[in-house]
């Protein structure tokens, strides 16, 4: 395979990792000449490499940093760092030294009404929240909650927990009530910060009869604060006068390594969503890898990532404070007024990092968008991608339409470990419809069923060492058997994520989908995206969604497509699709019906639900439809799953 681009030796010479190999070396006692070798180093002596890590971050920690990382406990139950403190609210206001006068966060929205807030203002914000905490006796352990949209306060409100070492938890205003305290009923938090309204597609949406339904059925009866309009017949206070008029510096309190800093949530599509209690120091730490080393951010850089505050990148994206970044908060739809509107927001704001998903991607490319025609993109170095796979198509469209000279880093990890497992590397390569490697000091490998390591076909993606973010534990989980059921029932001792990839020959990752949405026809195991892939090469076709179902002892796929505008699947469309997959893919890869849709069901965070609708074509109940963000879909597909069953197969 030919590379699409490859980082020229000044710029790879340049590079945050580059600086971080030479203080490796000296760690390992041996050089450390390209990525590979540091990697295999920071697996080999993972100890010496999170000390390493730790020491070079620049992170103000306090304590014993030359004692173990971790101790000898197995995973779940690893704990990191002891003795060591840290604050993620100073490391964040820190900002590696970043000048007060800098920007902190640029704030906008789909009519580009763009917010500039300093470090300094920042600052201050913070500690005016932290005050209005400490004032109604929430600090350290209690949880808060946010039903907010993307916007400043989201940020300071968690920061100001942080400080306090309050647990924070968020979810963005698009959820339904059902979907809300589902999450939040379970940790009962004692404030709960609401937004009255969002903004999407040139709309206002009034969110206030979710928000008291809310109020009203949360435990403990938590304070209201509102951000926007008073919300009528709410027992409430506004954001503003919930604020002190001004407040003493900020304190922030030093805090164990492993000490919880927030609470993210599983999507909850078979059942209610696992809360999953993530640690500030290990949050940190893991972050600085991927955001710095791997992402090549630092000081003065700009971040927009394209998330809600329902989406684990929206505590990644934060994290980038700690870097010295500004971050680039975008409230409102990524395709109104038109699909330009983030392109416009990375270009007018000068942005050097966008990260955006890969449906994003594939949907500019399905309607044939060239954003380097209209815009300039002069700072912008790197593009990451996450989600879903993004395509072969994806990547090549990318560096066609975009700009050439960008680094596109497809990472992939979960909520799970609210960060990546595989990422890109400024260092290296990219290679279309790979991501580039495995994350610096994560023991990755593709199992098969009988757990042994393979390379050059699909396996289950586990890692075989902890990771400082993996979760501390599942809030309500206190005898953590839940925690190990979800990742260590089927390689003892190993995470199983869930993923099924492919380690490549040169040591890329390719991602075929979840395992468990894995098609089985003839008893051969098929991940969902050798189904998508050869899609993406058919311009009628802007996604499509594959399932099994079961027929007797069998099972065939159905898939579901999702045409461009004005186009009706027809029997020479379908002969097509057909003909696509079985040249591309082999004769087992095609599917048995092939049924158009309007729209695929997906959730909160925008990813497609295929486990929801694999359980619809088999005549099952999605028994949680309120963590859809589209729930009108899923009756869309039953309706056409109900019809088909009157039709001969498609083949």
């Amino acid at each position: 395979m030919t590379p699409l681009w490859t980082p020229s030796p000044a710029r790879a010479a340049g590079t945050h990792l580059t600086a971080f190999a030479r203080a490796a070396a000296a760690a390992a006692g041996r050089p450390l000449d390209d990525y590979w070798a540091l990697h295999a180093w920071s697996v080999a002596e993972p100890d010496a490499f999170w000390q390493t890590c730790l020491r070079e971050s620049g992170l103000p920690y306090r304590g014993a940093a030359g004692a173990p990382a971790h101790d000898d406990a197995p995973m779940p139950d690893t704990r990191w760092f002891a003795g060591v403190t840290v604050n993620y609210a100073e490391a964040l206001l820190a900002g590696r030294g970043a000048a007060e006068d800098a920007p902190a966060i640029v704030a906008t929205n789909e009519a580009a009404e763009d917010r500039v807030i300093s470090r300094a203002d920042l600052r201050l914000g913070v500690g005016r929240a932290a005050a209005a905490l400490a004032r109604d006796g929430i600090g350290i352990g209690d949880t808060v909650a946010a039903f907010v949209a993307n916007v400043p306060e989201a940020v300071i409100l968690h920061l100001a927990c942080a400080a306090r070492g309050a647990i924070f938890s968020s979810c963005s205003p698009d959820f339904g009530a059902d979907a809300a305290y589902a999450r939040f009923h379970q940790i009962a938090p004692k404030l709960l910060l609401a937004s009255s309204s969002y903004p999407y597609n040139g709309r206002r949406f009034e969110t206030g009869a979710v928000v008291a339904d809310l109020a009203a059925r949360l435990p403990g009866s938590p304070r209201i604060v509102v951000l926007g309009e008073a919300i009528a017949g709410l027992d409430a206070v506004a954001w503003a006068d919930w604020l002190p008029g001004s407040s003493s510096p900020l304190a922030a309190a030093p805090l164990p390594f492993d000490h919880p800093l927030a609470v993210l949530y599983s999507s909850g599509t078979t059942g209610l969503p696992k809360a999953l209690v993530h640690r500030a120091g290990g949050v940190l730490l893991k972050h600085h890898t991927e955001l710095r080393l791997h992402g090549d951010i630092g000081p003065g850089d700009r971040l927009l990532y394209f998330t809600t505050c329902g989406w684990m990148m929206w505590n990644w994206l934060v994290s980038a404070l700690a870097e010295g970044a500004a971050i680039v908060l975008y409230d409102g739809s990524p395709s109104h007024p038109t699909l330009d509107v983030l392109w416009d927001a990375v270009d007018r704001l000068q942005v050097t990092h966008f990260g955006t998903s890969a449906r994003f991607i594939h949907g500019c490319r399905a309607a044939g968008l060239v954003p380097s025609r209209s815009h300039r993109f002069a700072p912008l170095r790197t593009i990451f991608s996450t989600g879903s796979p993004l395509a072969r198509t994806g990547f090549e469209w990318v560096y066609r339409e975009v700009k050439t000279d960008v680094h596109l880093a497809s990472i992939s990890g979960g909520t799970d470990i609210v960060g990546c497992f595989m990422l890109g590397v400024p260092t290296e390569p990219v290679y279309a419809g790979e991501i580039q490697a495995p994350g610096l000091g994560v023991d990755l490998a593709a199992f098969d069923e009988e757990g042994r390591p393979v390379t050059g076909r699909p396996g289950e993606l586990v890692c075989r060492q902890p990771l400082p973010s993996m979760p501390l534990r599942f809030w309500g989980d206190a005898d953590g058997s839940r925690y190990r059921a979800a990742y260590f029932e089927r390689y003892p001792g190993v995470w199983r994520h869930g993923d099924l990839i492919e380690i490549t020959a040169h040591r890329g990752i390719v991602v075929y989908g979840r395992s468990d949405a894995t098609l089985n026809p003839g008893g051969v195991r098929i991940g969902t995206a050798e189904i998508y892939r050869p899609l993406e090469t058919m311009p009628e076709i802007v996604e499509g969604l594959a399932v099994g179902r079961r027929e007797g002892d069998d099972e065939v796929i159905w898939l579901f497509v999702v045409l461009r505008a004005g186009l009706t699947l027809d029997d020479a469309l379908v002969a097509r699709i057909q003909r696509t997959i079985r040249t591309e893919e082999s004769p087992r890869h095609v599917p048995r019906r092939i049924l158009q849709v309007s729209e695929l069901p997906r959730t909160r965070s925008g990813k497609s639900m295929e486990i929801a609708v694999t359980q619809l074509v088999n005549g099952r109940p999605v028994p949680n439809r309120m963590v859809v963000a589209n729930p009108a879909s899923l009756d869309e597909i039953e309706a056409a799953v109900r019809g088909s069953d009157t039709l001969p197969p498609a083949n």
